[in-house]
């Protein structure tokens, strides 16, 4: 049990962790592709700015001197503001740097402003100002060590200036989004996990449930079945369905083993019993012989009499087990047309021949044709009538019917014997049953229901104590062309 449930936790863990791994690497994907279109939106904004600027620039014809009155005008008003002092450099301000060079690449004042470094560090990075300035598109260039967007212009009265701006502002937003991405993914997996586990145990519940079905079957209790899931139309209830469903035929296939081990059990106890009664007869009577206790003739024969008549019983006897194991093991029967109301009538006359003085009223006009085994339906009405002959007076009378109603076809044989109590007419199939421990071996009506059953119909009893006895066969009322 604790194996099988360790397997159902596997597989629940198994679940998760390929859950968790497809998300994992879908976050991974989606938080590269965002990320990469957001390194592209970014520094497209840095090149729009520096095409923008230099735009502005060839458009509108600003000179050197221009730029530098632009410049005093700058710092003028940085001293006029509050708290105001010289900028650095008027042109332009923030990650963007804006430097001047001669023919020979060098940078120039701007004005009273001497170059900076980072203008100078821009103006040295550069091998061919004229070359930049002639491209329209931002190219890449590094700044004392930091990534840079760089594009050139060449003024009005032909003086070339390098605008250059950094994009470790780019670079650092990057790095933020991918932390938090990286954390948002991380509680995100987790969420997922747990998600993924309580799920797959309530869906992997009903799989539990057929195995400790499955463990309490193997250890005898057939009688367990997988309780009903919450969602009927889900692939797991289906199985479950078809696991009751096997479950129910292997619970009956048993009880069909044990009943017929118990009835295979009981009928070779029965026929031990019906048999050892002639054969302890025989038995006696021989050694009656051997001894030569049989002095007179008179004991001799009567002797020789009873031998013969128990001989005969266990004839019949057997004759009658033969006749049962056939029938249990499906025989062939020779199926034709039959007139059922012909087998009456000559069962009825063999009836007044044997007991000319019984009462015996026939119920059967016309032919009634059905497809069955006539030595099987004769044998069918001799035990009947043979019981009413064991087991009822002389004088008792007896009706013989048959009639077609309904698709079948029905054969009664009813007496107005003593009848049997309830008990009894519950087992009176019961093979080696009798009634009140009468004669006769007990297998006669066995062999009757045994018969019709083959036949594919049914034969049941109506009696009471003193009220008689009414056998009643029911057939299919089939014939062939």
């Amino acid at each position: 049990m604790r194996r099988a449930h360790r397997g159902v936790s596997s597989l629940r863990a198994k679940l998760t962790w390929v859950n968790v791994a497809l998300l994992a690497l879908g976050v991974i994907v989606a938080t590269g592709v965002s990320l990469m279109g957001m390194r592209h939106y970014l520094l497209d904004n840095v090149d729009a700015e520096l095409t923008q600027s230099r735009t502005s620039l060839l458009s509108t014809g600003l000179t050197m001197k221009d730029i530098e009155r632009l410049s005093e005008l700058g710092i003028a008003l940085d001293k006029l503001s509050p708290g105001g002092k010289e900028s650095a450099s008027a042109l332009p301000r923030g990650d963007t740097v804006f430097v001047a060079v001669n023919e020979r690449g060098e940078p120039v004042a701007i004005g009273s402003l001497a170059p900076t470094p980072r203008q100078r560090a821009l103006a040295a990075a550069v091998d061919d100002p004229d070359a930049v300035a002639g491209r329209s598109e931002p190219q890449d260039i590094t700044l004392d060590g930091d990534a840079h967007r760089m594009v050139g212009a060449e003024l009005a009265d032909g003086t070339t200036v390098l605008m250059a701006a950094a994009t470790q502002n780019v670079e650092s937003g990057i790095k933020k989004a991918l932390k938090l991405d990286a954390a948002f993914g991380v509680v995100l997996l987790a969420l997922l996990a747990v998600l993924t586990m309580m799920s797959a145990r309530h869906r992997l519940r009903p799989l539990e449930d057929m195995v400790e079905t499955a463990s309490a079957i193997a250890e005898g209790d057939l009688t367990r079945r997988v309780p009903s899931s919450r969602a009927p139309a889900t692939e797991t209830e289906q199985l479950r369905l078809a696991l009751n469903s096997m479950l129910h035929q292997v619970e009956s296939a048993f009880e069909t083993r044990e009943r017929s081990s118990a009835q295979l059990r009981r009928f070779v106890a029965d026929a031990s019993h019906e048999l050892r009664t002639p054969l302890s007869a025989i038995r006696g009577y021989l050694q009656l012989y051997d001894k030569g206790m049989l002095r007179d003739p008179a004991e001799r024969t009567r002797a020789w009499s009873r031998v013969i008549a128990e001989t005969d019983r266990m004839g019949h006897l057997v004759d009658e087990l033969l006749t049962l194991a056939r029938l249990d093991q499906q025989p062939e029967l020779r199926f034709r047309n039959v007139d059922l109301s012909r087998l009456v009538r000559d069962a009825a006359d063999d009836l007044r021949v044997q007991e000319p003085e019984r009462p015996l009223t026939v119920r059967a006009e016309g032919a009634v044709l059905i497809r069955a085994d006539e030595s099987g339906l004769r044998q069918v009405l001799g035990n009947l009538l043979g019981n009413v002959r064991v087991h009822t007076p002389a004088d008792a009378p007896v009706t013989l019917g048959v009639e077609r109603q309904d698709g079948v076809v029905r054969l009664r044989v009813a007496d107005r014997g003593p009848g049997l109590a309830e008990e009894d007419a519950a087992r009176v199939f019961d093979r080696f049953f009798r009634a009140g421990g009468g004669a006769g071996s007990g297998l006669g009506m066995a062999i009757v229901q045994g018969v019709v059953a083959a036949h594919g119909g049914e034969v049941g009893v109506e009696t009471a104590p003193g009220a008689g006895l009414t056998v009643t066969v029911t057939l299919p009322a089939r014939t062939a062309n």
